[in-house]
């Protein structure tokens, strides 16, 4: 490397934030999930500067989630997900339990439309994938009222209710919708543990929970988009009921 350029790269982050911006805009408009960067050398002649200062931007951009990265091979451009939201939900519910009633707004700005749009566009795979979800979810209730691991039967019973939302995303043909709701597993995951609290401190019990997830499907399988977002609406109030148990706090 030349003095000028140790002393620019030394001195002068913008050499490099241009770079990642650079290739920021380079993946996002010209590489598909699955393809190679340039390599090294490539990148280096393109923007005029190191290949270390290359390697600071490939690992500015692994840890924004845009690409696979390993040593001695061409870093390849992920697959959009939702691992960014996920770590953020992880750190902010830990400090503000606001986050689980901000992530239940978002909820229904999303999941109404989810259930809406599955009601007119659900093929049988998709409506059979639904109906798998519920499956699981009355099977692990079954086993949280006669199996001796409860916790773990929880657990399988959330799991479940998680695919259930995704399902219903994916059946409503917007690949949007079903990245953002994969996005939410984690988060939803834990926002359904701490309803099944709430839930039990509001003398409820899962089958609350089932009967609503009966109606929504009963109104996909109609082909009723009305139906389907009262149903999930009146799903995602009491559940937000259950939230509101859980954290000690009434009615909101």
């Amino acid at each position: 490397m030349g003095s000028l350029e140790a002393v620019q790269e030394g001195t002068a982050p913008p050499l490099l934030e241009r770079v990642v911006t650079g290739l920021t805009q380079t993946i996002r408009n010209e590489l598909a999930p699955g393809a190679r960067l340039p390599s090294e050398a490539d990148i280096a002649g393109t923007y005029g500067v190191s290949r270390l200062t290359v390697r600071e931007a490939v690992k500015m951009l692994a840890g924004r989630g845009l690409i696979d990265s390993s040593r001695g091979r061409r870093a390849i451009v992920r697959q959009p997900d939702g691992a960014a939201f996920s770590d953020f939900f992880s750190i902010a519910a830990r400090h503000d339990a606001k986050t689980f009633f901000d992530l239940m707004e978002v909820r229904q700005a999303l999941e109404v439309q989810s259930a809406t749009l599955a009601a007119r566009r659900a093929n049988r795979a998709g409506l059979a994938a639904i109906e798998a979800a519920l499956a699981g979810m009355i099977e692990a209730v079954e086993e949280i009222g006669t199996g001796p691991d409860r916790i773990a039967a929880e657990s399988r019973f959330n799991r479940c209710d998680v695919g259930f939302h995704e399902a219903l995303a994916l059946a409503s043909g917007n690949r949007m919708l079903t990245l953002l709701l994969e996005a939410m597993a984690v988060p939803l995951a834990e926002s359904f543990r701490m309803s099944t609290r709430g839930r039990a401190l509001r003398g409820q019990t899962h089958e609350a929970t089932l009967s609503a997830h009966r109606l929504i499907v009963e109104s996909v399988r109609k082909g009723d988009g009305r139906a389907a977002a009262q149903a999930m609406r009146a799903h995602l109030r009491d559940a937000e009921h259950d939230l509101r148990a859980a954290f000690g706090q009434g009615p909101g």
